[in-house]
């Protein structure tokens, strides 16, 4: 085979397939000749709507932060329960004083919600709560 020998060895094959290569249509061309199908549709069975407050009095100010002039924004990881009662409370962002911390944490235990829903049914959810602790100037 006179052809082949003019190329040393078995490089022959390479500049065949480089011929190829260059012959072959750029991948951008062959992604556009592809088929674009219907799209899947994704539904959810049931919208979630979360819970709402039903009663939440807001904490007593503590006494020694109230003289200490302690004042601050906490936030509160409240989990609601199904039937609206609050199930457990974490502090998420402290308020700077653990007395104020507390305050909160235990008057929120007592509020009551109207449960997360998914659909028509109540589900346990959670909730976060901002409380600020303000002094205000009479």
């Amino acid at each position: 085979m006179p052809g082949r020998r003019g190329v040393a060895g078995g490089a022959w094959r390479w500049v065949f397939l480089a011929a190829l290569l260059a012959l072959a249509p750029p991948a951008a061309r062959a992604q556009s000749d592809a088929v674009r199908l219907d799209p899947v549709k994704v539904e959810a069975r049931h919208v979630f709507h979360p819970p709402v407050y039903r009663s939440a009095p807001p904490p007593p100010y503590p006494p020694l932060a109230r003289d200490r002039g302690l004042e601050g924004t906490g936030l509160f990881d409240v989990q609601v329960l199904k039937d609206g009662r609050v199930g457990e409370v974490k502090v998420k962002q402290s308020t700077g004083a653990t007395v104020l911390d507390e305050a909160a944490t235990q008057t929120i235990r007592s509020w009551l919600f109207e449960p997360g829903k998914r659909g028509p049914t109540a589900v346990d959810s959670w909730v976060e709560v901002p409380v600020r602790f303000s002094l205000k100037e009479r």
